[in-house]
């Protein structure tokens, strides 16, 4: 439960500061009369994301045992690689995304109505899909056949729009670089348990061999039904008889995944100098554009 109210936060948190930026400049610049077709984008992107995901969920009911774990597995592949890419492109770019997300509005703001509906629903649209799609995969992975982890979600999705809400009154401040390479962290962990399972499901399809061929199996150690094995699998999507291939695939994913994310020199190199200082410019900016919009918003 908790690995799926880390993907809420995050992946939520993330648009919600979208939508913060966007509504925030209209108010400080006194265009008050765009916020209209602004909000119609970002409520269309949100139920496009919802629909999507309800689409994976229900349509995938009516496949077989063979073809729902080969979609699976596939779409859980597919959700790793958007997630790492995102996760790595807010590290290097959370700097400029206020400054970016404005000059976008200021180009649809000449352009009319359709523009500014267009501009916020592909802004919040991108997130929307992304959460839909990994928010699917992990609770496919971490299932134990309650509610617990879409509840999870959920709850991270609630807390991501409080966030939101307080950091746009100006109520909160938030260190975004330290929230992000954090929360980036955890979330490389996560996504780890989901392709290993992703690619399990791929074996139970019989796309690819050795599925029989366990790298351990210590379930009389750690039962899967037992508090602490239900524990494990809900935050790192922990499976106690893993087959060889989970176990190179989580591996060879994560240890250099997390060392490139972790390591200060990529993301100093973005910033023009050392690797701290970067990180300290991007919480600057950030936390600077957001007191700027609570301040004008709460005025």
């Amino acid at each position: 439960m908790f690995a799926n109210y880390l993907i809420g936060l995050r992946e939520g948190l993330e648009a919600s500061l979208v939508v913060c930026i966007l509504v925030a400049y209209l108010v400080k610049t006194g265009r008050r009369e765009a916020l209209r077709p602004v909000w119609t984008g970002i409520v269309v992107a949100v139920l496009l994301a919802l629909g999507f995901g309800c689409a994976l969920t229900y349509g995938s009911r009516e496949l077989t045992f063979e073809a729902q774990e080969a979609l699976g597995g596939s779409l859980s592949v597919v959700a790793v690689g958007l997630v790492t890419w995102m996760v790595f492109w807010m590290r290097r770019t959370a700097r400029h995304l206020s400054s970016e997300l404005q000059g976008k509005l200021d180009k649809a703001l000449v352009m009319g109505t359709g523009a500014l509906v267009l501009t916020a629903f592909l802004a919040v649209g991108r997130e929307g899909l992304e959460t839909a799609l990994f928010v699917w995969a992990s609770v496919q992975a971490s299932s134990d056949g309650t509610h617990g982890p879409l509840i999870g979600v959920v709850l991270g999705l609630l807390t991501a729009v409080a966030l939101g809400w307080l950091f746009y009154k100006g109520a909160i401040r938030i260190n975004l670089a330290r929230f992000f390479l954090w929360t980036g962290g955890m979330l490389v962990v996560v996504a780890a348990g989901v392709l290993a399972y992703g690619f399990h499901d791929l074996q139970e399809a019989g796309w690819l061999g050795g599925l029989t061929d366990l790298a351990f199996d210590i379930s009389s150690t750690i039962p899967p039904e037992s508090w602490y094995g239900t524990l494990l699998k809900g935050v790192l999507n922990f499976q106690p008889d893993p087959t060889v291939l989970q176990v190179t695939v989580w591996t060879l994913y994560l240890v250099p995944a997390l060392g490139l994310f972790l390591a200060p020199v990529g993301f100093g190199r973005s910033g023009g100098k050392g690797g701290n200082g970067g990180g300290e410019r991007v919480t600057a900016a950030d936390e600077g554009s957001a007191e700027d919009a609570g301040t004008s918003a709460a005025g």
